[in-house]
């Protein structure tokens, strides 16, 4: 089954339904669309807006449209020739309401003698099962544990309930609850004392062994069978890293779909790459999303935005890094880390546990990349016992013989463990902790990113793409998902900022002192969300502050929140927004980068869509989209706004670049149409290149013979040194018409500025391809 020429991402919801997903596939197949690409179908928690809590797999989610909803919209993509991509979560399940998941309550209430026990990550041998769910003021939830009563033959914390083993619903509720195969414990004892595995450190999402064939065939048992019948044409894989085996585990997916187009979520870190025995076509593309943003960063404003980040710019990238890990480590993952320090206490017999507990730890701090694949990529672990022994001699020989160890048994408890839990450390370490704390531009901050690394060169950008278009062609690429902490067009915007970096310090020295966030760490984060998502309400700037804030883990976090402290923070929005000279000096500086970002994001949206791989776009960003982390960005799409921008365009409405968006319409549709109708043009990489005195501000492509993309960058430099002038594209022949346009351009050397004279993007093809 061939790759879908492109996807379309909607969060299907209670509020938006498959029904409602059903009823945009009209104005999908006109934006020329490939296959319509869902978020998790399956029953979640009730209520939930994400769907990632799953909690019974062999059912459609009633919340989101149920069965009936989902075969009006397979019905629907059918007729309209597109295919469906469903997201699938095979790592954990949701367990905030227990009686919604009917594997977890039968555990609850027959313990290790459910059939259900062994397809949870539960330690049974360290007793009963703890479910850290009282509240807890310092007492480990005895106060709380006051409240307990029996219904129902349910034992009732307010509104959460769990079931009673059979034959022990009778005397006092303590006692009553001393029978049972769980205890409910404090809130606080589940950072150190959890007997099951979680998810990162989410207590209400419990990891599952789908390493075991009864629940994978358990948990996949619907997606395949839509696959057997024709209705799902691809799968998103949700965090694979968190299995015991991802190699396994997606040889025997491949098994059983193979020729089903499976991408998975995975970060590669830069230099890094998939695993080759992953029989997966690829990932779901945060590496293309750094390389694409990061062609439009110019790299001399790093020094200049530094400064105006002021304390949050002192300190380099790594450093940042490293504090964040060991912080969440610490603080987050102390149960994680415990189970793997007594898997390594057979192997370190002679050292006192306080030894142990440190060499892991400082491992777990240490490893360069997201997880280590044994025995193929020891590398990682040769690279963290290097950290390891150069940083703390004393841990040298153990730390080389935890790695030995794993390295040789890489099925054993020690090794899964470990590599298990790096991935957490990373995402809450540096994708949440670290990419909060380091501001010098944070639109470097996104999952996979490196902000370190400030921009991309072109010459990195199309060595990236080339290697995509020779390795893995049928890999997604993205700007924008559901995990990224600013869409697209607010990173583009910010982009600006790189070029301007003595006017942004100047600018940001002055509007803080005249209304102060209040810790001079967040200056730099509230001035850049503020611009960059403007026009922006003062709720939803207030909550992105709030969660930055408690992600940040300096002064506040989510465990021990300080209310005084983030009152201020919370309060700035309000305050800035009353100060009416202060707005308007930001409102005309947001004016005057607003068209040089406009730009950069039709830019980097016309390099993914026309480039190698197989293009995502968001839900709603073919339009402007200033959305924050979610769940800001799982917000409603106004799609009849959309259907009315694209009439016009139909119509033969040539929009201008302004704050409608309707450009970045059209250039998404005529692209993804185009990719659909003749795919044949979409192979093959070579960069374009350019002669003149503005040549560095052009970047774009060959793909076929007989299509070129050429973009603007840097566009703020580029006016300030007069323009394109005399620069000239070097094209393979004569007779080229922009698809975007409809203008022909009838030499081999045509000037920049007249393929670039009426947007700032173009997307050429020789006429006689046409």
């Amino acid at each position: 089954m061939a790759a879908p020429t492109s996807t379309y991402r909607l969060q299907v919801s209670p509020r938006f339904t498959l029904t409602d997903a059903a009823d945009l596939v009209d104005y999908l197949d006109r934006l020329g669309v490939g296959a319509l690409y869902t978020s998790p179908l399956l029953a979640a928690t009730p209520g939930s807006d994400h769907g990632y809590d799953l909690t019974d797999p062999s059912r459609v989610d009633p919340d989101r449209g149920g069965e009936a909803g989902r075969r009006v919209l397979v019905d629907r993509l059918r007729r309209a020739g597109l295919g469906l991509v469903v997201d699938v979560v095979c790592n954990h399940m949701g367990v905030a309401d227990a009686s919604a998941n009917p594997w977890w309550w039968d555990v609850l209430r027959h313990g290790a003698g459910s059939p259900y026990a062994g397809f949870f990550d539960v330690d049974w041998s360290a007793g009963p099962l703890l479910l850290p769910v009282l509240a807890d003021d310092g007492d480990g939830g005895a106060a709380a544990a006051r409240d307990l009563k029996v219904v129902d033959d349910t034992l009732a914390y307010h509104e959460h309930r769990f079931p009673l083993a059979p034959g022990t619903g009778a005397g006092p509720v303590a006692e009553v609850h001393a029978r049972q195969h769980y205890r409910l414990v404090g809130w606080r004892r589940g950072v150190a004392e959890l007997t099951y595995r979680r998810f990162f450190n989410i207590d209400t999402l419990a990891c599952l062994r789908t390493e075991r064939d009864e629940v994978f065939d358990a948990v996949h048992a619907l997606p395949l069978r839509w696959i057997a019948d024709g209705e799902v044409t691809g799968l998103r894989i949700d965090h694979p890293d968190g299995l015991a085996d991802p190699t396994a585990y997606l040889r025997r997916l491949r098994a059983a779909a193979p020729h089903t187009w499976i991408v998975v979520e995975k970060v590669v870190a830069v230099g890094e790459d998939l695993p080759a025995t992953w029989p997966v076509d690829g990932t779901t593309g945060y590496e293309a999303l750094r390389e694409i943003c990061g062609v439009f960063v110019d790299p001399g404003g790093r020094d200049g935005l530094a400064a105006a980040a002021g304390p949050a710019g002192r300190t380099r990238f790594p450093a940042v890094a490293r504090a964040a890990r060991r912080h969440v480590v610490d603080t987050l993952l102390v149960a994680e880390t415990h189970r793997i320090v007594a898997a390594a206490r057979p192997v370190l017999p002679e050292q006192p546990a306080e030894a142990v507990t440190d060499v892991v730890r400082e491992l777990l701090v240490a490893m360069p990349a997201y997880r280590a694949y044994l025995p193929a990529h020891r590398w990682t672990l040769d690279e963290a016992v290097a950290t390891v022994a150069r940083e703390h001699p004393g841990l040298a020989g153990p730390a080389r013989r935890l790695r030995d160890e794993m390295v040789a048994r890489p099925a054993g408890t020690l090794a899964v463990r470990f590599q298990q839990s790096t991935g957490a450390v990373s995402a809450k370490g540096v994708e949440d902790t670290a990419f909060y704390r380091h501001q010098v531009l944070v639109a470097l901050g996104e999952v996979g990113g490196d902000p370190d690394r400030f921009g991309v060169p072109p010459a990195e950008f199309h060595a990236a793409n080339a290697l995509r278009e020779s390795a893995r062609p049928r890999t997604m690429t993205t700007l924008s998902t559901h995990d990224t902490k600013r869409a697209e067009d607010v990173r583009a915007r910010l982009a600006v900022l790189s070029e301007l970096p003595g006017e942004w310090t100047e600018r940001v020295r002055r509007w803080s002192a005249r209304c102060p966030v209040g810790d001079p760490a967040v200056e730099p984060l509230a001035w850049q969300t503020l611009v960059g998502a403007w026009p922006i309400g003062v709720d939803r700037l207030a909550d992105h502050l709030l969660k930055a804030v408690r992600e940040m883990r300096t002064r506040t976090d989510w465990l021990r929140p300080d209310p005084a402290y983030e009152g201020v923070v919370r309060d700035w929005p309000r305050r800035v927004t009353a100060h009416r000279e202060l707005l308007a000096e930001v409102a005309a500086f947001v004016g005057r980068i607003a068209p040089p970002g406009w730009s950069n994001a039709l830019g980097q949206k016309l390099l993914q869509l026309a480039g190698p791989g197989v293009p995502d776009v968001y839900q709603g960003t073919e339009l402007w989209d200033h959305s924050l982390v979610d769940p800001d960005n799982r917000r409603p799409v106004d799609f009849a706004l959309r259907r009315r921008l694209l009439d016009r365009v139909d119509a033969g409405w040539s929009p201008p670049v302004d704050e409608t968006g309707a450009a970045k319409l059209l250039l998404t549709a005529r692209t993804l149409r185009l990719r659909r109708a003749r795919p044949e043009l979409f192979h093959g990489y070579r960069p374009l290149s350019a002669e003149g005195p503005a040549r560095a501000h052009v970047v774009g492509f060959h793909r076929a013979p007989g299509l070129v993309a050429v973009a603007t960058r840097l566009p703020v430099g580029l006016a300030a040194a007069g323009g394109w002038r005399d620069t000239l594209l070097t094209l393979p022949g004569a007779g080229w018409s922009d698809v975007l346009t409809g203008q022909r351009h009838d030499t081999p050397h045509p000037r920049v500025s007249d393929v670039l004279g009426r947007l700032p993007v173009a997307l050429l093809v020789q006429s006689t391809e046409l």
